[in-house]
């Protein structure tokens, strides 16, 4: 994505993606050095450990580390989300909170997702991450428009008229 949506140098944009690397590898560490540091206190505390020891040191690790509203944490937070939504659904049928069903709800569940995120491109689009709109206006309006080749192994962008 900073390839093709970034402007600047190839030496900017490889800055940005290493610059990018670095802030996520080091707040990661940093997570992980606050989470199993607070665990590890808790459980010396307590003299044993509990489940709400977990949540708790990844609460204040994550608020700590992951609170700052960026363009990182905010990836690193919406891919958590999506995986923790459907560990929360396995874990319903688990416990038995959720029926499980007799047939894969895959289909379904992508056809509502693909559905719900073209419409909200169409016609709520500021409710979109920003780079999410920059990826949807690239393939669904770019996409438009074509000169020659290079429009689609480059980047597609409507030409100034001469």
């Amino acid at each position: 994505m900073t390839f093709l949506f970034r402007s600047g140098s190839l030496r900017d944009k490889l800055r940005a993606i290493l610059q990018a690397t670095y802030t996520h590898s080091w707040n990661l560490a940093c997570f992980v050095f606050v989470y199993k540091g607070l665990c590890a206190l808790q459980a010396h505390t307590q003299g044993k450990t509990y489940q709400s020891h977990s949540f708790l040191a990844a609460f204040i690790g994550g608020f700590l580390l992951f609170g700052d509203n960026n363009n990182i944490n905010s990836q690193i937070n919406m891919y958590l989300t999506s995986r923790v939504l459907f560990a929360l659904c396995r874990l319903g049928v688990e416990k038995g909170y959720i029926p499980e069903l007799r047939w894969d709800p895959f289909p379904l569940y992508t056809a509502v997702v693909w559905g719900l995120v073209l419409w909200l491109f169409e016609y709520h689009r500021p409710t979109l991450q920003p780079s999410l709109q920059s990826s949807m206006t690239y393939l669904y309006e770019d996409s438009n428009v074509w000169h020659d080749l290079s429009d689609f192994l480059i980047y597609n962008k409507s030409r100034a008229s001469k």
